[in-house]
């Protein structure tokens, strides 16, 4: 027997809202009328597809059910807007990382402005860690540097998005040892615990830093680096105004970074994501540099 729509819809309401009962005052029905579809969707699927701990949350096996859900709440929204445009809007949950959502990324918000019966959902995430959203179903798709496709996805190359290494002059200035500077006791800014960039820059060098800060916004990230906190590396559409300004300077060595970006979506026969996908690789052409 396949799977029931409000069986599927019920198991994303619970990994969505962590409970039975959360999940079924998001579908107006009973907690007993969840418990009974969960049941009998793991009946088809003979195994456990929710674990009971709190909150609950999809097994393995689950978050395939998951994704079929998502999908199938997509292809049912986009039917009933074709039917009725005036009534319904289609989601589409993306992860983007930080620094694309705050620099590239952007152009695809402002042609998205100008889609009717579509929202988008957002999600920032590291890009080397995305595929996790893909794999839960918990995006359709993701800016990713990870060119091995999740099942069930297909994947396309972006371009590249290059960092440097910076600071502000007096930072510079300050920190400077002869035409090197002092790696290991200049402060450095990290976005957060997954952003690796400045840690492989500095054990390249063989260095571990002493004093390491933490921004966990691209905004005030930037404007830490701005306001002389420590160096980072900064995405080439933020840098290089800040360089032609003399707000930043370079650090000595010219060190930078290319990181790949790939974009990750569900294989779907779907309008709207069809629609951003082209919005994604236009803005791209656009900011992104081209391999080689």
């Amino acid at each position: 027997m396949a799977p029931q729509p409000a069986q599927l819809e019920a198991l994303v309401a619970i990994a969505d809202h962590g409970s039975f009962e959360a999940a079924a005052r998001a579908l107006h029905v009973t907690a007993s009328a969840i418990s009974q579809r969960i049941r009998a969707l793991e009946t088809t699927a003979g195994q456990v597809l929710v674990s009971r701990t709190t909150p609950c949350r999809p097994t393995e096996a689950g978050s395939a059910y998951v994704r079929l859900g998502r999908q199938t709440r997509l292809l049912y929204a986009e039917a009933r807007l074709e039917v009725d445009d005036a009534d319904h809007v289609v989601s589409l949950p993306v992860a983007v990382n930080a620094d694309s959502l705050a620099t590239w990324f952007r152009d695809v918000l402002s042609a998205a402005a100008g889609w009717d019966g579509v929202a988008l959902k957002v999600r920032v995430e590291d890009q080397a860690y995305s595929a996790g959203l893909l794999r839960s179903g918990d995006a359709l798709a993701a800016v990713t540097s990870d060119p091995t496709p999740v099942q069930g996805c297909a994947v396309e190359p972006l371009g590249i998005l290059r960092y440097g290494a910076a600071a502000t002059p007096g930072f510079v200035e300050r920190w400077r040892r002869g035409r090197s500077m002092d790696w290991e006791r200049m402060p450095v800014v990290v976005f957060n615990e997954k952003d690796a960039l400045q840690h492989d820059v500095l054990a390249a060098r063989g260095v571990t830093p002493r004093t390491v800060h933490q921004v966990p916004t691209s905004t005030d990230f930037h404007e830490a680096i701005r306001r002389g906190l420590g160096w980072c590396l900064l995405p080439e559409p933020q840098l290089l105004p800040d360089l032609e300004a003399g707000v930043l300077v370079r650090l000595p060595g010219r060190d930078h970074v290319d990181v790949p970006l790939f974009w990750q979506r569900w294989r779907l026969d779907s309008p709207a994501l069809l629609q951003l996908t082209n919005a994604v690789h236009h803005a791209a052409r656009a900011h992104l540099r081209r391999p080689g």
